[in-house]
């Protein structure tokens, strides 16, 4: 017979969570659906993720790392600070001498076309030539170099841009050191990949002489920025040259001027903005940097539908002190990366300069101020040198030190390791087993779907157990049983 509770005797509900909740309540039956949904997520979704990363990337991470106060960087890192700041270049190294130009060359002009690295012009320290070096491109490295195409006439100080198939090399200094209007073309065979010869593009050339201009390729054409004048003074003005469908190169026509005259400075482009850093005016170096916005005239009519898109246009340039180099330089080995502003070395007035400063511009225009680290600097100071970005890598060629002009060259990787080991409060990076190519794809493939299988099994067993707490208890009471009888 039941005995019923007295009078007045409350029901004692169970509670969970330590007491703060009620077991058969919304609340508690809240937080473990919420416990469960994190475990389903952890169990068929970041852990096969994870297996798959392991087996193709160099390290893994393993939680979420946040600021990581232990930190392992590998040997190839040499003296950078692990982790490496954003945008920093592994230390400079020089290339072998079998690799250094048949003769010195400074101030000359340097391009990939295909395969090929271009040394074009330039001076060997005395006088204007008109030479072309070429060399084969070997996964980030160079072969020996050999006596190309040869330029019509002497230059230095020429703008050189590759647009498809074809180097154009726009101005310069000829041998009498005068600033020349001509525009010179060299193209590859398409059929035997041979170069062809250097020639007048027909009907083509600048609108003044200029000599240490900027030139850049961009998307519809290429840019021509600043340089020195037919008197020798450094200019303002800003040329475009539209490519038709044909890769045929259009006239040179007037864009927005410089704020500041400049020549010799480092011209690039990151998003839809043309950054010009550095160069000379007329009362020698300077830190400015001029910044242009490359877009589509605004016009009232909305273009009809299919229409032919409208030719870019270089519509005005800005100016912030606060943008500034942290020095004034000209003539330096510049280049853009991996959406990064590079100054490798130049010259401040006072002679050749070993510094190499960097920079980030975010995706408004803005830059966030220049980076320097001592580790970076070149061996020497070096002005008039040219820089050329091939895969991961940068070669600066030539240019002129303290002790005269160069025939070598140096190089950096423009990307350094990731630490393969960190430690922080709510995570750790571990070194994984980046099995490469196809295979390492395929098995990183095979590596999340076993992981998936096994972690949905033990999903399965859990929730199994979950739903028969009593059996699971009594399981374990015949197992402790039986150890108490053993052990008797």
């Amino acid at each position: 017979m039941t005995q019923a509770l007295p009078a007045g005797t409350p029901i004692r509900r169970r509670r969970a969570l330590m007491g703060l909740l009620d077991a058969d309540g919304w609340a508690w039956a809240g937080v473990k659906s919420a416990i469960w949904f994190v475990v389903i997520i952890l169990l068929l979704g970041y852990i096969p993720d994870r297996a798959y990363y392991f087996t193709v990337n160099r390290t893994i991470d393993v939680g979420l790392l946040a600021w990581s106060p232990v930190n392992f960087c590998p040997a190839e890192n040499k003296t950078l600070p692990c982790p490496a700041p954003v945008g920093s270049v592994i230390p400079w190294e020089a290339s072998p001498g079998e690799l250094s130009l048949p003769e010195p060359r400074t101030h000359a002009a340097v391009a990939q076309l295909g395969t090929r690295l271009l040394v074009v012009g330039g001076t060997n320290g005395s006088e204007a030539t008109a030479t072309t070096y070429v060399a084969e491109l070997k996964s980030g490295t160079f072969g020996s170099w050999t006596e190309g195409p040869a330029l019509p006439e002497a230059r230095t100080g020429a703008s050189i841009v590759v647009i498809g198939t074809s180097a154009y090399l726009l101005g310069g200094s000829n041998a009498a050191g005068d600033a020349t209007d001509t525009v010179w073309a060299l193209s590859v065979d398409p059929d035997t990949s041979a170069l062809g010869a250097w020639a007048p593009v027909e009907g083509v050339t600048l609108p003044e002489a200029r000599a240490g201009a900027s030139a850049l390729a961009v998307s519809d054409g290429l840019v021509v920025a600043g340089g020195r004048g037919p008197d020798g003074t450094p200019v303002a003005t800003v040329w475009k040259a539209d490519v038709d469908t044909n890769g045929v190169l259009g006239a040179l026509e007037a864009q927005s001027d410089l704020p500041l005259a400049v020549a010799n400075a480092t011209i690039a482009q990151v998003g839809d903005f043309l950054w010009l850093y550095g160069g000379a005016d007329a009362t020698g170096p300077v830190g400015a940097v001029q910044r242009g916005n490359l877009d589509v005239e605004p016009t009232p009519e909305t273009p009809a539908p299919n229409a032919t898109p409208a030719p870019l246009k270089v519509l005005r340039w800005d100016v912030n002190d606060a943008a500034n180099l942290p020095a004034a330089r000209t003539a330096a080995a510049g280049f853009a990366a991996n959406g990064t502003l590079y100054v490798v070395g130049g010259d401040d007035g006072s002679g050749p300069q070993a510094e190499v400063y960097w920079t980030v511009p975010s995706g408004d225009g803005s830059l966030p101020g220049w980076k320097h680290l001592d580790e970076t600097d070149l061996p020497a100071g070096l002005e008039g040198a040219s820089a050329i970005v091939s895969g991961s890598n940068v070669l600066v060629i030539g240019g002129s030190t303290a002790d005269g002009t160069l025939a070598s060259s140096v190089r950096a990787n423009l990307a350094p390791q990731e630490p393969f080991f960190q430690a922080g409060l709510m995570g750790v990076v571990v070194p994984a087993l980046q099995i490469g190519d196809e295979i390492g794809q395929q098995l990183g493939y095979l590596a999340a779907a076993g992981a998936g299988t096994v972690n949905f099994v033990i999903l399965l067993l859990v929730g199994w157990a979950w739903a028969h707490p009593e059996r699971i208890r009594g399981w374990v009471e015949r197992r402790r049983a039986r150890r108490r009888g053993r052990s008797a």
